[in-house]
């Protein structure tokens, strides 16, 4: 896949389907904060869950380097991370 078409694709997701099926990107990812924290046991932000979401995706490439959807993924939670305000 042309990487036009990887960050349209990234694009289109996080305006589109998954914001229509999961909500707000902030808020969705704002819960899942909130979760892990209560999990961990420390303050987990909306940042922290970006860069865990990404480490994920990057750990899933090492074994299936070639897995088209971990890369829009990555390009997806990049713009979103890229958004986030919170410094924490």
């Amino acid at each position: 896949m042309k990487r036009e078409n990887v960050l349209a694709k990234a694009g289109q997701l996080i305006t589109g389907d998954r914001a229509r099926d999961y909500g707000d990107a902030y808020e969705n990812h704002e819960r899942v904060a909130t979760m892990w924290s209560a999990i961990l046991g420390i303050k987990v932000s909306v940042r922290m869950v970006y860069l865990c979401l990404l480490a994920l995706k990057i750990s899933r490439l090492v074994k299936t380097p070639s897995h088209t959807d971990s890369w829009v993924d990555i390009c997806g939670y990049g713009a979103l991370g890229a958004e986030e305000k919170d410094d924490k």
